[in-house]
């Protein structure tokens, strides 16, 4: 079997949330403690952090994941979804899986996988965990990938539990309120490990402290402990930031993720650190170097810089507001915005907060979940929002960039999967 091979096995024989979304949600873990058992349970061989959250699960780990190998400390990182090659989920100090591994392991289990019959997320967890204990890691930070209490990573009995924040977002499986979502995550908290969850919220603040008591779980809330503050953007374009700490400590720190709303995720990141006792110098590489040591993209990513163009991954009413924030503040004549979503989000309510005086190039991700082109700009219209229906997410990128003057500015959003579609494009121009 050829890598190509194994994974046209896994794309078609095992259902992909992201592809399809619903009917490839599986409400227990009894497929992941089934393949855990073949596997040896593999994530009893290292320690784990284990994050979830709203938005910034990803952010989070990857800066989390940076500062633990800045330590010395051999770390696993397990994210999803990918945006431009599968093995971007399971990376050891920054490197991706191997194809080999990968073509090892679906041969290896592949009668388990017809026998089991696990979804794809499933699958590429229990592979990770497994790849991680061969290689022998310290470490591993785990990122959830749809709420936490019946999330395929929750079999994992972590040193610290991790909540980023809480807003609305896949509400058909978690929930309808924010403290009924708040619930499904808190899900991940175990009894006597120790609990940061980044952002305090009255709304949700006691679902969390009422879970971790019963657990006898120590909690923080990191905006309750640190304040974080954009200074400048460094001639390298990195963030400069202020940070100052109840204790009265008050530093300055330098991030190579962008984005406004990394503010949050880097107060949340300061406040993990502290609970592993992490050393400040190693601290600050880490966060200055997130980039170079885990190759993260898609966050407030630079493109190009005449026209300037940038893509993000925002693609939920919690998150979008900070990313049409930052998108304001920019300097340019034109805002070309190429647009492409999934049917399962809160469209109207993402669209209501996007720019109306932008053009916009509607379009579809190449995937199942995808809306519609032509639906999406009917919807869009309903909101005040003009521009033209292309065929492909690649033809809108391409329409954005012939009509874009030089002074213009050219953003790409909605959903992670029509920014996964433009980074190929501009990696071969």
């Amino acid at each position: 079997m050829s890598y190509q091979e194994a994974l046209d096995y896994l794309y078609s024989q095992l259902p992909m949330f992201h592809r399809i979304g619903a009917p490839a949600y599986k409400a227990n873990l009894d497929n992941t403690l089934a393949l855990s058992e073949v596997t040896g349970y593999p994530y009893k061989n290292f320690n784990c952090i284990h994050v979830a959250g709203t938005n910034g699960k990803g952010s989070v780990s990857h800066m989390t994941a940076s500062i633990l190998m800045q330590s010395g400390l051999k770390t696993g990182l397990f994210t999803s979804p990918h945006l431009t090659d599968f093995r971007e989920r399971m990376k050891v100090n920054g490197e991706m899986i191997p194809e080999e591994y990968i073509t090892a392991y679906v041969e290896k289990h592949m009668g388990d996988f017809d026998r089991i019959k696990p979804s794809f997320f499933e699958m590429t967890f229990v592979m990770a965990m497994s790849w991680f204990a061969d290689m022998k890691v310290d470490i591993a930070v785990v990122e959830a990938g749809l709420g936490g209490r019946l999330d395929s990573t929750n079999v994992i009995t972590p040193v610290l539990s991790v909540i980023t924040n809480i807003g609305y977002d896949h509400m058909q499986f978690l929930g309808n309120t924010l403290r009924a979502i708040a619930g499904e995550k808190a899900g991940i908290i175990k009894p006597g490990v120790p609990v940061v969850v980044g952002e305090y919220d009255n709304e949700t603040a006691s679902v969390f402290t009422s879970r971790a008591a019963e657990n006898n779980s120590p909690l923080v809330f990191a905006s309750q402990l640190i304040s974080t503050e954009i200074i400048q953007e460094t001639s390298n374009g990195n963030l400069l930031l202020n940070v100052k700490e109840k204790n009265g400590s008050e530093y300055q720190a330098e991030s190579s993720l962008t984005g406004d709303y990394q503010v949050k995720n880097i107060t949340t990141v300061l406040a993990i650190a502290d609970k592993l006792r992490i050393k400040k110098e190693d601290i600050l590489t880490g966060l200055k170097q997130v980039k170079q040591n885990t190759n993260l993209e898609g966050r407030w990513q630079i493109l190009n810089h005449k026209p300037l163009t940038v893509c993000d991954i925002g693609h939920n009413t919690h998150g979008l507001p900070w990313v049409v924030r930052q998108i304001r503040r920019q300097k340019y004549d034109v805002l070309h915005f190429v647009l492409g979503v999934v049917n399962d989000k809160d469209i109207s309510g993402m669209l209501e907060l996007l720019p109306d005086d932008a053009i916009y190039y509607f379009c579809k991700a190449d995937i199942p979940r995808g809306l519609d082109a032509s639906e999406l700009s009917h919807a869009a219209g309903i909101q005040g929002l003009k521009g033209s229906v292309y065929n492909s997410v690649e033809d809108a990128f391409k329409a954005a960039l012939g009509a874009a003057k030089e002074n213009d500015m050219v953003f790409i959003g909605g959903s992670a999967f029509v920014v996964a579609e433009v980074l190929p494009f501009v990696n071969r121009r």
